[in-house]
């Protein structure tokens, strides 16, 4: 269909004859089957038609709140103009709480993929949408990527007014302001924006909203499209914008003066701006005493470093700087590595790469047989490649606590981040030494210390 031809039938109005109407529905909708249409007289005076999709509506609310009221006798006025009777129907009749009129038969069909049903009367060139969502949606349960050991267990769902029902729950304050919109040429996903109007900084404000107003797309599938489009820097490994599926975070990042974006069709919130130091924060760390959580959060910097830099160490140690080892540990290495045919770091390689997949198949296989993989994994092909000589004990031990550390980092993206530059200080550290592990830290530094997240230097509060 060209292009000419879409933009006509968005200006097509809603036509008097009904069976104009109902003929325009079944063929923009191809006579899909789930598209119903119910004849009926409403009030036994108007002939009318309902429409609706099967699935999208609650089939109680359709009966009892529109049906029923629709169908009874009663005594009419008489109406002197034609959208009376509409705003009689409206006003007076529905019991329906979110009832609205529409001019087009654009907004028809918007309105009827959206859950709402839509009524449409003979001789009459306006509709009415009458809200009647009740598609099947996910309860509430506890987040599944964002686990603590103390406070709510609650998490985000894929219905969009269920996720700001839940920051309602907690914030009671009408300054809490949420703006929607639609975006997708093709999926009109609704996606809307979240903010503390006395707290927030008005220009961050502005700027996401131009931001998400230049996005043009078909579709918006997840949160992790608009992510893509709204982030300050696409050229970097480190993520710019937080997410989180846990309304707690959310509410405690509203707080300080953050924006919220949600996005229909998935559990997962944005939050910006978000610096680096977000990355390394859990929301358990506010219900704990500041002593305990200053020493986990601190175990968290320790992992980080230890999941980035501990296989680059060890190579470069091994193979440039073995003086810097004490001669005991030294002998015992070079014991270990006698009959290992590779040099460190295809060892070192070979090992993370097996660690690599192992972590993909476990995501990916089924859950009833994924605990089996994973022991499978770690424990006999690590022992039976210590004994086959392929590998040496020390670096199973050394790729064992860098796989363990990542998981400390409390976002997974920024734990992506380290698996990539990992890679890379280890290829530097093979060449160079320690020299190679220092050019890349410093390169890090200095691009960290660059980005910025909605205008927020990404090193806040570190920089200087």
């Amino acid at each position: 269909m060209s292009e000419s031809s879409l933009e006509r039938q968005d200006q097509r109005q809603i036509s008097p004859d009904l069976s104009e109407n109902m003929e325009y529905c079944k063929q923009v909708m191809g006579n899909s089957n789930d598209l119903m249409m119910r004849p009926l007289q409403c009030l036994h005076k108007w002939p009318a038609v309902m429409l609706y999709i099967d699935g999208l509506v609650d089939v109680q609310i359709l009966n009892h709140s529109i049906m029923e009221s629709l169908l009874q006798k009663r005594d009419l006025p008489e109406f002197s103009a034609d959208d009376e009777h509409l705003s009689y129907l409206q006003n007076d009749i529905l019991i329906a709480s979110d009832v609205l009129l529409v001019d087009d038969m654009d907004e028809v069909m918007n309105a009827l993929l959206s859950g709402s049903a839509i009524l449409l009367l003979e001789g009459s060139e306006r509709g009415m949408k009458i809200g009647a969502a009740g598609w099947e949606d996910r309860s509430v349960g506890e987040p599944v990527s964002q686990t603590v050991v103390r406070g709510p267990m609650e998490g985000f769902n894929e219905n969009l007014r269920t996720n700001t029902s839940l920051i309602r729950k907690r914030i009671r304050n009408p300054h809490l302001w949420i703006e929607e919109r639609e975006i997708g040429r093709v999926t009109k996903t609704r996606v809307a924006v979240l903010y503390l109007e006395h707290i927030v900084d008005q220009e961050t404000v502005k700027e996401l909203r131009r931001r998400l107003d230049e996005i043009d797309i078909d579709s918006i599938l997840e949160s992790g499209y608009i992510e893509e489009l709204v982030q300050d820097e696409t050229r970097t490994l480190f993520p710019t914008v937080y997410n989180s599926e846990r309304p707690d975070t959310v509410c405690a990042a509203l707080l300080e003066g953050r924006v919220a974006i949600i996005v229909d069709g998935t559990p997962f919130v944005l939050l910006v701006p978000a610096l680096f130091v977000h990355f390394f924060q859990s929301p358990e760390d506010y219900y704990q005493r500041a002593d305990i959580s200053t020493l986990i959060r601190l175990i968290r910097y320790l992992s980080f470093f230890i999941a980035l830099l501990a296989p680059s160490f060890y190579i470069a140690i091994t193979t440039f700087h073995q003086e810097m080892l004490p001669t005991n540990m030294l002998i015992s290495l070079a014991a270990q590595r006698e009959g290992v045919p590779f040099p460190a770091f295809i060892e070192a390689i070979l090992m993370e790469l097996t660690y690599e997949i192992l972590r993909e198949a476990g995501i990916r296989i089924p859950k009833t047989v994924g605990q089996a993989v994973s022991i499978v994994g770690t424990l006999v092909i690590g022992q039976a490649a210590v004994d086959a000589g392929v590998v040496s004990a020390a670096m199973v031990i050394i790729v064992s606590i860098t796989a363990i550390s990542s998981y400390v980092i409390p976002e997974n993206g920024l734990s992506i981040s380290v698996r990539i530059l990992r890679f890379v200080l280890m290829i530097l550290a093979a060449a160079f030494g320690f020299y190679g592990i220092l050019i890349v830290l410093l390169i890090t530094v200095t691009h960290l210390c660059s980005l910025r997240s909605f205008g927020v230097p990404y090193m806040s509060p570190l920089h200087l």
